[in-house]
């Protein structure tokens, strides 16, 4: 499959402490006020002493496009398996667009990145269209490591998809 613009992406990114990642968490929605980063969604998560992860999100401050705030709770979903999610709903609307984003990721690739963010850490969770990918790796700048994942997903699919699991509620 050729690489497009128009693809998903997920970046996630590892900080000592919460803070830290709430001021590059900060800096991705400052470049979506400024017209640089178009959909995406975001969510700081953190990785307690037990390996139980913390979804700490602004609900309001992230929804962007037409993912109303959806995509980062299915990302997660995805990537840290329900038993390890201590605090997002694992419900029909997140658990639809997670499977079709797991679509994009190979088994390794989904436990690597459950596996990136170590106990005690904190973490960013940008899911977002590939167009803006360079610009977020640029502008955060407080990680400790960084990945990102192409998804070979397009943003509309996801839409179509959160629109048909919305018609089920």
């Amino acid at each position: 499959m050729a690489k497009t613009d128009e693809e998903t992406f997920i970046y996630l990114a590892t900080y000592a402490n919460e803070a830290a990642a709430r001021d590059d968490y900060q800096v991705v929605k400052d470049l979506h006020g400024e017209g640089l980063v178009g959909s995406y969604d975001a969510a700081v998560v953190t990785k307690d002493a037990n390996g139980k992860v913390h979804e700490n999100k602004d609900e309001t401050a992230t929804r962007h496009g037409a993912w109303g705030g959806i995509a980062a709770g299915a990302v997660l979903g995805v990537i840290f398996p329900p038993a390890v999610l201590a605090s997002a709903a694992v419900g029909g609307v997140i658990g639809s667009v997670g499977g079709h984003l797991a679509k994009g990721m190979s088994r390794s690739k989904v436990k690597e990145l459950g596996d990136f963010i170590d106990p005690g850490q904190a973490g960013l969770v940008v899911i977002g269209e590939l167009k803006v990918k360079e610009a977020i790796e640029k502008a955060v700048t407080r990680a400790e490591k960084e990945t990102a994942e192409e998804l070979g997903v397009a943003p509309e699919d996801i839409d179509r998809v959160l629109q048909e699991a919305l018609k089920g509620l």
